[in-house]
């Protein structure tokens, strides 16, 4: 049997690597003490910055989103019943995701499905999922081109 004596064994730590982690660690820790003091501006909520700039609604459509029993997600334009949209499972997965997220805090608050939401076209380009009844948004131009433009599609009246 082998038997190592571990004190003769030289265990070396190079310091090179330690203080390039000490570095990053005092880096983010100044840049963050930085934008907290107002070195740094934050990054703005979009609803705020919409305030500021003076941006106008330009269309506004109110939507309900009804889950099916066989997984399709129905949208339907509030004022005329009419289907907008029908997505199969498998499919329209960021519409879902994005109600979905919604529809939760709705469920927190004890508040129905009775008021539709609000998609909104904003004269800056951006395109806001909104539900009036709990404040909540999403800001859907936040989630690239494809995500905004299958919400875009919905201000379509011709649909």
């Amino acid at each position: 049997m082998i038997v190592r004596e571990y004190e003769e064994d030289e265990i070396t730590v190079h310091k090179v690597p330690l203080m390039m982690a000490g570095a990053l660690i005092a880096s983010v820790l100044a840049l963050t003490t930085a934008t907290t003091l107002g070195y740094f501006e934050r990054q703005s909520v979009p609803s705020e910055a919409r305030a500021v700039s003076g941006a106008q609604a330009i269309e506004t459509r109110s939507l309900f989103f009804f889950d099916e029993s066989d997984g399709t997600v129905r949208v339907e334009d509030a004022a005329t019943g009419a289907e907008v949209a029908r997505f199969v499972p498998g499919t329209g997965g960021f519409v879902r995701t994005s109600v979905r997220s919604l529809t939760h805090r709705r469920r927190i608050n004890g508040i129905g499905r009775e008021v539709p939401f609000d998609l909104v076209a904003w004269d800056n380009g951006e395109l806001t999922l909104i539900d009036p009844t709990t404040g909540g948004t999403v800001e859907l131009a936040s989630f690239g081109t494809g995500n905004r433009a299958t919400f875009a599609a919905f201000l379509d009246r011709g649909q």
